[in-house]
């Protein structure tokens, strides 16, 4: 009894062991973890025939339906990503997923399988659209660890031919509203060799979608959508469907701002320093203003750096410019003020004359200083004969000689002179005549308590119009 029931679990052992045999040569893969199950073995063999017997008389140099119809190619593009974007070279780089979808009647089979999914060895072996980039600069193909390329046969003849590519484009970006400038760079493809009555692209529904912006390398912009259009371009070698896909760009202008627009501001601002410095500190004001100047110039070659050498001025170089005239007219200011406050200055005139001594009949030889200044500019500094004799000596007020030297000062400085005929007033004394009606009293040497408040009101008046004219206009 014990010897029958050896043999029966001896029986039962090989049956079972006979039968995981069979299944794992059914089944390349049977693993439970796998969500769906693989072809078995006996389906390998209906795929090379059906394989061998499509290419067996197949001309891959033949379009499909070459002198019966065009061929419709459907495309979609998905966007994996997009940046950098190079305002010096005006190009833009892309990487895409490119699916073509079209129907070769030639490649139609009879199996239970709807669909033959192949690597790219097939690729090579039937035709595929010449497609090309009309745009692209440089483009490239990925190609680790294997070529990233699919091709899809279904048993009605369609083929779907997808193949991930990197492509730097052009991008002609117009800059004059740099940097608050938005931009449409597109990405145009279109056939290299066959015209449209021969082959003929078109956009499938959803035909262009684009991945997640978290890892898009798009610095200095902001992705606003996309947009696709076809049209058809005319050459002499004939018309050609051309698909285009746009990509709506905006600049941020955070990176500007910081490296170009405080700066710029702020040395405005520290120009005006000057004013509040005195007139007599010349080595500060004078340093101030240079230094402000060559800061500017410094701002405005860095601010070049990031455009390219175009020849219209952007949004920027006005800024750029306005700021360092700006700059430029406060170190003006200075030198103006400066000149005419030297030409105050007291010019002494030593002039013998004779003076009558109370005490005596004779003549008593005195030296008399005639102060004159060439410049009096304003209501209230005016020019006043500063008459110093010697304690001993005695003037007679109504003495001839002292009002003619006045006379002669007067006529010579003022009414005569180059500054009287102009909006400045000299002397108090020649405000006086039918010449001076209409004109305007400024006092030059208050030009500082002037300049406080026209620099700033002016700038201010300046960056209001700015702004609101390249972000809102």
């Amino acid at each position: 009894m014990a010897a029958k029931l050896l043999l029966l679990l001896g029986l039962f052992s090989g049956l079972h062991a006979r039968s995981r045999k069979v299944d794992e040569d059914e089944y390349e893969d049977s693993s439970s973890n796998q969500k769906w199950v693989l072809a078995p073995k006996s389906q390998d063999t209906d795929v090379t025939l059906i394989l061998n017997k499509l290419l067996r008389e197949y001309d891959k140099k033949l379009r499909p339906d070459i002198g019966i119809k065009p061929t419709v190619i459907d495309v979609d593009i998905y966007v994996n990503s997009i940046g950098p974007v190079s305002s010096i070279n005006m190009e833009y780089q892309i990487d895409v997923f490119f699916a073509q979808t079209w129907t070769d009647s030639r490649l139609r089979f009879n199996s239970t399988m709807k669909i033959l999914t192949l690597n790219s060895n097939m690729v090579g072996l039937i035709w595929i659209p010449d497609t090309i980039f009309r745009n692209s600069k440089t483009a490239e193909a990925h190609w680790i660890t294997t070529p990233n390329q699919l091709l899809r046969i279904w048993n009605d003849g369609k083929i779907l031919y997808t193949l991930r590519l990197t492509i730097n484009a052009e991008c002609q970006l117009q800059l004059h509203n740099f940097p608050m400038d938005e931009h449409s760079c597109p990405l145009i493809f279109s056939s290299y060799g066959y015209p449209k009555e021969e082959m003929i692209y078109r956009w499938r529904k959803n035909s262009v979608e684009a991945a997640d912006q978290k890892s898009w390398r798009l610095y200095q912009f902001d992705f606003m959508g996309l947009r696709n259009t076809t049209e058809t371009v005319t050459t002499s070698a004939g018309d050609y469907v051309v698909m285009t896909v746009y990509f709506e760009l905006s600049r941020r202008m955070g990176y500007f701002t910081i490296q170009t627009y405080i700066p710029c501001v702020l040395t405005v601002v520290l120009s005006w320093v000057s004013f509040w410095i005195k007139k007599d500190a010349t080595p500060a004001r004078t340093a101030l203003g240079i230094t402000t100047v060559l800061t500017m110039t410094t701002l405005s070659t860095i601010a070049r750096k990031s455009l390219p050498r175009v020849s219209y001025v952007t949004a920027m170089d006005l800024f750029v410019t306005v700021c360092f005239l700006f700059v430029f007219a406060a170190l003006m200011e200075y030198a103006t003020l400066n000149y005419y406050s030297s030409c105050r200055k007291p010019t002494t005139t030593k002039k013998k004359t004779s003076l009558l001594h109370p005490d005596s009949s004779r003549w008593i030889p005195e030296r008399i200083s005639l102060q004159a200044p060439s410049v009096c500019i304003g209501l209230q500094n005016y020019s006043l004969l500063d008459m110093r004799p010697p304690p001993a000596a005695v003037i007679t007020l109504n003495n001839p000689v002292y009002w003619k030297d006045f006379e002669e000062a007067c006529v010579y400085e003022c009414l005569d002179g180059k500054d009287c005929q102009s909006f400045f007033c000299c002397y108090e004394e020649c405000k006086s005549g039918s010449w001076r009606k209409g004109r305007i009293h400024i006092d030059i040497l208050e030009l500082d308590s002037y300049s406080r408040v026209f620099f700033p009101t002016t700038f201010l008046l300046f960056n209001l119009v700015y702004w609101v004219g390249y972000l809102y206009l």
